[in-house]
């Protein structure tokens, strides 16, 4: 255990040995004493010290508690979360955590006690009713992040979390609207609402999701090259928008089809129209999609998909979310053969197995394919063997 010792005066010594962390803040904790003798004297009495400062226990309080273990977590992770991760984190752990286990010393949880409170939030859950079994996931993961803190700090030896068994998410087959549904969609948009007709078209080209739509500016655009730059992303926060950067924290630029930017530029014009019978004009930092006539404030992302919900009813067309036109993106062009890797890459996936652990189920023609390619090489290399081995055959037989 490292320690140090400074002079103060002739015969005065300050000695300080590190005493590991503090169980209920995560900082360093130190032992101090203020020693008079020479300096050999000093060494010897630090040396003493720092055997005895080796037996101390990290400090016990009833502030050691599993609420108290999360809010501190919390805390201290906040800055690299996103605002929105941030509440739906302090959501969970004001409810339900911390009335069903929150008084439980962090050193005593157990992971049978955590498979009970999982137990009762599917059968029972809150006022609201039993919890989804993805719920109950995503509570489980702020537990088990907090945990793992909790022994970084020295709060706890061992992560209970780690042996607790939360309930199985079943597999929900992604079903895409059809090109048929989403050229529905969008003719009808362009009847009522152009503007979110252009925000259809341009969700179901890019892949994009929602909150990266409504962050979009104009300058992220290049409609001369037909191309685009998603960097950020807009969430709602106890009801204030909130623009921060994208999901995974990586921007991307992907390439525009010419029908979309047809679109872009009509949607464009008419703002600058709008813009300019009020006074007003387009700047290159507007928002493409605004509830503003200057484009400085963009749609709200609850408000979109009212008015997506409201359109899809009006069409007649049943099941299908805003969010089910990044699925349409990704299964089509699946489907048509664009490999995976770029596909990822236009839906802003941070690795290739993400989109193949979601779509795997929709590139079965490419496998097909793959086992048809295997077996006109095997038939293939058969031919060759037999053209080989036909003159040796025939001179043996002669």
């Amino acid at each position: 255990m490292p320690g140090s010792m400074r002079q103060r005066g002739e015969d005065s010594w300050q000695l300080r040995v590190h005493a590991g962390r503090d169980s209920i803040t995560g900082r360093k904790r130190y032992v101090e004493r203020t020693f008079r003798g020479n300096k050999r004297q000093a060494s010897k009495a630090l040396a003493a010290l720092v055997t005895e400062t080796e037996g101390l226990a990290p400090r016990s309080t009833k502030e050691g508690t599993v609420g108290a273990l999360l809010n501190e977590w919390l805390e201290h992770a906040a800055p690299s979360f996103s605002p929105k991760t941030v509440a739906t984190c302090r959501g969970y752990i004001d409810n339900p955590i911390i009335p069903a286990i929150g008084s439980i010393s962090a050193s005593k949880l157990t992971a049978n006690e955590l498979d009970r409170f999982y137990r009762h939030l599917l059968e029972v859950g809150a006022s609201n009713g039993p919890y989804a079994p993805a719920t109950i996931r995503r509570v489980h993961g702020i537990i088990r992040r907090a945990m793992t803190q909790g022994v970084r700090w020295g709060w706890i030896s061992r992560n209970p979390a780690i042996d607790a068994s939360p309930p199985r998410v079943p597999i929900h087959d992604i079903q895409p609207p059809s090109p048929n549904e989403v050229v529905r969609l969008f003719r009808l948009a362009q009847e009522s609402d152009p503007d979110l007709a252009t925000f259809i078209v341009l969700a179901a080209s890019s892949g994009a999701r929602r909150g990266e739509l409504i962050a979009l500016r104009w300058n992220d655009i290049d409609l001369s090259q037909g191309t685009l730059s998603i960097e950020r992303g807009i969430v709602l926060v106890n009801g204030q928008l909130i623009e921060q950067g994208t999901k995974t924290h990586q921007s991307r630029r992907i390439t525009l089809d010419a029908a979309t930017v047809k679109f872009l530029n009509e949607h464009h014009g008419r703002m600058a129209e709008a813009a300019a019978l009020a006074g007003t004009t387009i700047s290159s930092n507007a928002f493409v999609f605004s509830e503003t006539i200057d484009g400085s404030l963009p749609w709200r992302p609850d408000s979109t998909t009212r008015a997506f919900r409201t359109l899809c009813k009006k069409a007649g067309v049943k099941g299908v979310r805003l969010h089910d036109l990044r699925h349409y993106v990704a299964t089509r062009l699946l489907s048509a053969g664009i490999d995976v890797r770029t596909v990822a890459g236009r839906l802003g996936h941070r690795n290739p197995s993400t989109t193949l652990n979601v779509y795997s189920h929709f590139v079965p023609e490419s496998d097909h394919q793959a086992a048809d390619a295997l077996g006109q090489i095997f038939d293939d290399a058969g031919r060759a063997l037999d053209n080989a081995e036909g003159p040796e055959a025939n001179a043996r037989e002669n």
